[in-house]
């Protein structure tokens, strides 16, 4: 996720390479940044002095443990700035100096694509000014909204883990016409582009979901039949599963 952010920005304009600076323990992952043209070292000391944005691109368990190894160094007015799932700003804080700026936020890695969709939440102590930035710099790999924080959750287990749902639709829709008989190739392209259009028609003519379905859904006819088939296997019910389970775990991870 890192990746997807630091090398967005830099696709899209929002910052030059010069202007990013990775902190990555991977003597692999360095290259990998390099090749970006964005300098990578191995260890935050040398770099966190001086950021005016410090990103922590880190999974929740380690959040305790990398904000204890930076936070003397970090500069005064710097704006702390987390993708941990389920750690709140109010933890942040209480690891940092006080007055210390944070911002939380949920991106998604079609980032790495610039279709992003992130979630952001400013910390007591972070300005207007400040959420807006990171507001920005988020949009600029996507779409990013701004939330009150005790909807973070909910927003994780629906943009953030969302990728991971879609993926697994667009996969049994291509197993599914694989045990038709149509290739692997063609049914996965057939699946992934119906997919992508449906997204965009959806979010460009602001249509409900349900008036789309009941347009495709001619009396009698195979959407129908195959919608039919799909409530009866409880297809919203394991979606809203999933995403109470998401939400559990995020609220578990916070502790």
């Amino acid at each position: 996720m890192g990746e997807a952010i630091a090398a967005g920005l830099v696709t899209s304009g929002a910052l030059a390479a010069d202007e990013i600076a990775i902190a990555e323990p991977s003597a692999e992952r360095r290259e990998v940044f390099a090749r970006h043209g964005i300098e990578a070292v191995a260890d935050g000391h040398d770099i966190v002095g001086g950021a005016g944005i410090v990103l922590l691109a880190v999974k929740p368990q380690v959040i305790d443990a990398v904000l204890a190894h930076l936070a003397d160094d970090l500069a005064p007015g710097a704006v702390v700035v987390s993708i941990a799932a389920g750690i709140t700003t109010a933890r942040l804080e209480s690891l940092l100096s006080d007055g210390m700026s944070v911002v939380r936020v949920m991106p998604n890695t079609p980032a790495m694509v610039g279709a992003g969709m992130a979630v952001v939440s400013g910390g007591s102590a972070a300005t207007d000014d400040q959420v807006e930035r990171v507001r920005a710099l988020f949009e600029a790999i996507g779409e990013a909204v701004v939330i009150d924080e005790r909807h973070q959750d909910a927003a994780t287990a629906i943009s953030g883990s969302g990728p991971a749902y879609i993926a697994l639709v667009i996969d049994a829709l291509a197993r599914a016409g694989v045990q038709q008989g149509l290739t692997r190739d063609i049914a996965q392209a057939l699946a992934v582009q119906t997919v992508k259009g449906t997204a965009e028609l959806l979010a460009t003519t602001r249509m409900h979901p349900e008036e789309l379905v009941d347009a495709v859904s001619s009396p009698g006819g195979t959407t129908i039949a195959a919608i039919g088939a799909l409530e009866a296997g409880g297809v919203r019910a394991a979606f809203a599963d999933a995403v109470d389970a998401a939400v559990a775990r995020a609220k578990e991870l916070g502790r």
